[in-house]
């Protein structure tokens, strides 16, 4: 680490709990300067990294560095589009079971290795190892029959059967990393301590729960940062975030209370954009256990109808939000049913179904919720759920601990939770959330799955468009899970500040900021 990038860290670290004592929010414009100088650039996450290896962890933890330390074959560009990055170019077999990239040639990785066909072999079979416990691992062990590496730029996987999706999850999921240098580590765990990747930046430290410090690559392939230093600082308490912001402490602040929106936007000093994740913010039921009340299609509905999700909207998200009938998003590049409706507020009508359900009286529930998200989200769904009989215990634990009971199907028998797009096709939620193999589903329809299996076969907007919208549709009418609103995020940065906000997604992409001169 450099002396100005320790020194900086530091000074971050250390200027925390002066933000945390300022009660009310200052009163002054907001510091346009950069809170360290013109080669760094300070962000406050909402929440804690949970792992640093982007195979590993889940896409929603990896969203927020990912991009940053690693790179993919093929990528996104900020409006979802494929977009060459490690490759050059990429051709399909005519009975689509046959991907072949080309890989960039002189392309090395942070230490120095220089990438080859055999560092991609290598990244699939990490991810198809069952040990490895890759959150990956169910959306290509399916498919994946094996990687051949004819020559050292070229790789052809070869699939047991078509998969409409695959370039997609190329893009999204799969991170090479270095086989040369994970080879030489003690154990797979260890990677995570200390990862190695091929994206403009490099990982320098991690203080737990504080911040991570990246600095930039200069030997990435690819257009350089506009910064040299980049500074994760972790301040969960979104007030201590805006206060941040206002006092100049940081440059760009993720994920703004939604109170502050209005507020902020009346800053000259400041930007504030507001993006749609393709991300539904619902309930997730464990329906598949006979024993749970939730196992009900009528019980599931009456826990529909008896939230009314538009006072939620404006109470707990201030008005930014849209209600929504289904699990896929209509941000999604396709797939979405302009058709299907929200359950709508009907007290009356859930009553009805829990007594058709044999709840006549209703009954307890255990509902989980991560610190991440509003306490008032999870008292106002217990308030509604209360009025048709439903009493609900509400768990609401450390987004950490949360997310090891979620990862492991130990969150049951319902969680708030969301599904952050990260590979612009509604397949990662459907898949991840409502097939029998889905690393977070506890759901199970036979008539999802043959559509999900159609899918495989399927390639074009159109037609997998036009299969998601009868899979939204089995969605709402078995009430797969209990739906609250589309996802936004707001964000909020200083105006000398040049970046763009990836579009329709969660993830975090600095490979083009810089800051304008003044």
């Amino acid at each position: 680490m450099t002396d100005i990038s320790r020194r900086s860290l530091n000074a971050m670290l250390l200027a925390a709990p002066f933000a945390a004592t300022l009660g009310a929010y200052p009163s002054w414009a907001a510091s346009t300067k950069p809170a360290v100088n013109a080669d760094t650039l300070v962000v406050a996450l909402e929440k804690e990294i949970q792992n640093l290896d982007a195979l590993v962890t889940a896409s929603g933890d990896s969203l927020r560095y990912a991009w940053q330390i690693y790179d993919t074959l093929y990528g996104f560009d900020p409006q979802g589009k494929l977009a060459p990055r490690m490759a050059t170019s990429y051709s399909v077999s005519d009975d689509g079971l046959s991907y072949t990239y080309k890989l960039k040639p002189g392309i090395t990785f942070q230490n120095g290795d220089p990438l080859t066909s055999a560092d991609v072999a290598f990244t699939v079979a990490r991810v198809l190892d069952p040990a490895v416990k890759s959150t990956r691992r169910p959306f290509f062990a399916p498919v994946i029959a094996g990687v051949d590496t004819p020559d050292p730029l070229t790789v052809v996987f070869r699939l047991t059967q078509p998969d409409g999706s695959f370039l997609n999850k190329v893009a999204g999921f799969l991170f090479i990393v270095p086989k040369k240098y994970i080879e030489g580590l003690p154990n797979s765990d260890a990677f995570a301590a200390a990862p190695i990747g091929s994206g403009p930046y490099k990982f320098v430290r991690y203080d737990v729960g504080q911040a991570l410090l990246l600095e930039r690559y200069d030997g990435f392939y690819g257009t350089k940062p506009g910064v040299k230093s980049l500074i994760m600082k972790i301040i969960p308490e979104g007030s201590t975030r805006v206060n941040a912001l206002l006092t100049g402490e940081i440059d760009l602040a993720i994920q703004v209370p939604l109170n502050q929106k209005e507020r902020l936007e009346k800053e000259p000093g400041l930007r504030v954009v507001v993006n749609p994740v393709s991300a539904p913010m619902h309930i997730r039921l464990y329906s598949n256990d006979p024993s749970l009340p939730v196992s009900k299609r009528e019980v599931r509905q009456a826990l529909n109808y008896a939230l009314d999700t538009k006072a939620i909207i404006k109470s707990v998200y201030h008005g930014v939000g849209e209600p929504m009938g289904t699990f896929i998003s209509s941000y999604f590049p396709y797939g979405s049913d302009p058709d299907i409706k929200p359950f709508g507020y009907d007290p009356t009508k859930a009553k009805a179904l829990l007594k058709q359900a044999g709840y006549p009286n209703g009954f307890e529930i255990r509902l989980y919720s991560g610190n991440d998200h509003a306490k008032e989200l999870a008292e106002a769904i217990a308030a509604y759920w209360g009025q048709i009989g439903v009493r609900t215990d509400i768990q609401r634990i450390d987004y950490a601990a949360w997310s090891r009971l979620n990862n492991t199907h130990k969150s049951g028998p319902a969680t708030i939770t969301q599904f952050t797009n990260a590979i612009y096709d509604p397949i990662h939620g459907v898949a991840g959330s409502f097939t029998k193999e889905g690393t977070w589903s506890d759901y199970y329809n036979p008539e999802v799955e043959a559509l999900v299996a159609q899918l495989n076969s399927t390639v074009g907007a159109e037609k997998r468009g036009e299969i998601f919208r009868k899979i939204g549709r089995i969605l709402h009418d078995d009430a797969a899970a209990v739906y609250i609103t589309e996802l936004f995020y707001v964000f909020a940065f200083k105006n000398a500040l040049d970046w763009e906000v990836q579009e329709g997604s969660g993830f975090l992409n600095f490979r083009n900021v810089k800051w304008r001169s003044a």
